[in-house]
């Protein structure tokens, strides 16, 4: 019989994609995890939390959410780090040439936070 158990089940929430308004040095985008999206964008916007978050703040460039993944764990957050084309699938960045490389979970959940 499996283990059922809530705590071996991976924790669910949403992966986000930042693009940042000017390039910090080569970053241009920034991919996360959170189960609380508002919250963990403030707290970026606060210059908490990520080391690479806490320098684009330090160096007063803006960004904004540009994508979302919602209902996903933390092992989808880690595939989109190592497939490094997240310049493709930033719809700023893409212009035109945009091909999701992995299925939109959630229509109509990109935009502004």
């Amino acid at each position: 019989m499996a283990n059922t158990s809530k705590e071996n089940r991976p924790t669910v929430g949403t992966v986000y994609l930042l693009h940042f308004a000017h390039p910090y040095y080569h970053a241009r985008h920034y991919a996360g995890f959170t189960t609380d999206l508002p919250r963990r964008i403030g707290r970026h916007r606060n210059g908490h939390g990520a080391r690479l978050m806490v320098a684009v703040v330090r160096a007063e460039i803006g960004f904004i959410v540009v994508r979302t993944w919602d209902g996903v764990t933390r092992a989808f957050e880690r595939r989109i780090h190592r497939c490094r084309h997240l310049t493709e699938m930033c719809p700023i960045c893409a212009r035109g040439r945009f091909r999701p490389v992995f299925p939109r979970r959630n229509p109509g959940t990109e935009g502004l936070i």
